[in-house]
């Protein structure tokens, strides 16, 4: 973090098929050791598995899935005398979609099934339809938030 000026943010190219930066972001959250094809393939295999499944367009399907795991407000620890307290703040919009994308990739990657393209759409189905490990992460996100209100005056 430099302290003389702000850092530019990295402008990112839309993906090639659907022409949607947010599905360019995902893929480069999913990608590994520099394989984006692989990444992609893995991508809108899931995409063709959520259209079989659901009778509603794919990339409708998967921004719905990521607004819902987005987070609002998340604790972070902040040290005032000698004590540690969990400060509730609100999340900034970018860090939202990067927690949405992060918290999907993780909970499909636990998931039970065979290849990465069915736990990913299994994933984005449960995220769509409001359940799934990555909700749960942003309720538990929440909760927590809720539960240290009363340090709210801790907030810089």
């Amino acid at each position: 973090m430099p302290r003389k000026r702000e850092v530019d943010k990295r402008l990112i190219i839309p993906d090639p098929k659907y022409k949607d930066a947010l599905v360019a972001r995902f893929v480069n959250g999913l990608m590994r050791r520099g394989k984006k094809s692989l990444a992609e393939s893995i991508l809108y295999n899931s995409f063709d598995i959520i259209g079989r499944r659901v009778q509603e367009e794919p990339l409708k399907v998967f921004h719905k899935a990521v607004d819902n795991v987005r987070p609002l407000i998340q604790v972070k620890s902040r040290r005032v005398g000698g004590a540690t307290y969990q400060v509730p703040v609100e999340v900034r919009p970018d860090r939202r979609t990067s927690l949405a994308i992060r918290w999907l990739i993780q909970y499909a990657k636990d998931r039970p099934e065979k290849s990465m393209e069915a736990k990913l759409a299994g994933e984005l189905l449960d995220a769509f339809n409001h359940r799934g490990g990555a909700i749960k992460k942003r309720e538990d996100t929440h909760r927590m938030a809720e539960a240290n209100k009363a340090f709210a005056h801790y907030r810089w």
